[in-house]
């Protein structure tokens, strides 16, 4: 359980913001199987700020999107920043999240992402201004553990600053800039900013199931644990983690025909919400998600990606079988 201002999480799992990754389909479903909290896509300040058409898109919700519900914002502008908040907080979110873990380069050439872990100057304007801006709804940052620093210092030292300006919760994600998603998490990072502020610390990296989970908390004293690409074809992993948490044992890995059924929901309720357009081509990597660890998910993938329609891609997915161990498509 981790009380943020009047926000109350129950689980303390949360589901991370993934760009491409985390809309409105992917939410539903994971509301499906037990999500108690999810981030909407990461979104630009600047691009909020001029009401970017696209940028509003992301921020779409629906009554099957039920809250909490957080927004996360990225950008290297205090005021900006702060405009963007007190934006997201008007429009009804639940938490608004600062970004300083982006690592892709098109956000950390300009300042923003996890290149503020460089600049502890800029972070603490933008960290002041945006919880000035927010007058109700809890602030959080999410953070890498260093730049390139791979001791941990930059996430102490960057949470250390946060906490003193008023920002209730801090989620440390165990790789450095530099790292990217490769290598292993480092999980005594995490439990260093934990043992150095008072606030709560939220655990992130390498949790692919629940005992990742309930390894993480036992080796780090984290107060709760954010997902990311363990959830990607994956809804089951909320029960099982929050089940993990509480030392209870876990449900049967879901079937072959389990996964399908969720897997044509999924990209069904895509077409639905993104149009048959942009549906169909972020269905062509959900789709695959379900199957990866499935034998033929080399032919399944090469035909769901060589498929012209929603009606074709539907069909393939419906059709995909297994037997005798191997695939039948």
């Amino acid at each position: 359980m981790i009380r943020l201002k009047t926000l109350l999480l129950k689980t303390g799992v949360l589901q991370s913001p993934l760009a491409g990754c985390s809309d409105l389909a992917f939410r539903v479903i994971g509301r499906e199987f037990g999500m108690e909290f999810a981030f909407l896509e990461m979104v630009s300040a600047e691009a909020l700020v001029r009401r970017n058409k696209q940028t509003l898109s992301l921020l779409k919700s629906s009554p099957e999107d039920h809250r909490p519900l957080g927004a996360q914002l990225v950008g290297a502008k205090p005021e900006v920043m702060g405009e963007a908040a007190a934006m997201i907080e008007a429009m009804g979110f639940d938490l608004l999240d600062i970004n300083l873990g982006c690592p892709v380069r098109k956000i950390t050439c300009s300042g923003g992402g996890s290149a503020l872990l460089a600049d502890p100057e800029k972070a603490e304007k933008i960290f002041r201004t945006v919880v000035a801006r927010v007058k109700k709804i809890p602030v959080t940052v999410k953070m890498r553990k260093g730049f390139s620093d791979v001791s941990g210092r930059e996430a102490v030292r960057m949470t250390e600053i946060a906490q003193d300006c008023g920002v209730s919760a801090v989620t440390v994600h165990g790789r450095t800039r530099a790292q990217g998603y490769t290598g292993k998490a480092d999980w005594d990072s995490i439990a260093r900013v934990k043992r150095a502020v008072k606030i709560p610390v939220i655990g992130n990296g390498d949790v692919m199931n629940g005992e990742d989970a309930r390894r993480l908390v036992e080796s780090t004293g984290c107060d709760g644990v954010m997902i990311g690409r363990g959830a990607l074809g994956n809804p089951w992993i909320y029960r099982e983690t929050q089940k993990a948490l509480k030392g209870v044992p876990p449900d049967p890995e879901p079937s072959f025909e389990d996964r399908k059924r969720v897997a044509i929901r999924h990209v069904e309720m895509e077409f639905e919400f993104e149009g048959e357009v942009t549906g169909f081509l972020n269905s062509k990597r959900i789709a695959c998600w379900y199957f990866k660890y499935c034998p033929g998910i080399g032919q399944f993938r090469n035909r769901i990606n060589r498929s012209k329609s929603p009606d074709e891609m539907l069909c393939i997915l419906r059709d995909f079988e297994l037997c005798r161990g191997k695939s039948r498509i």
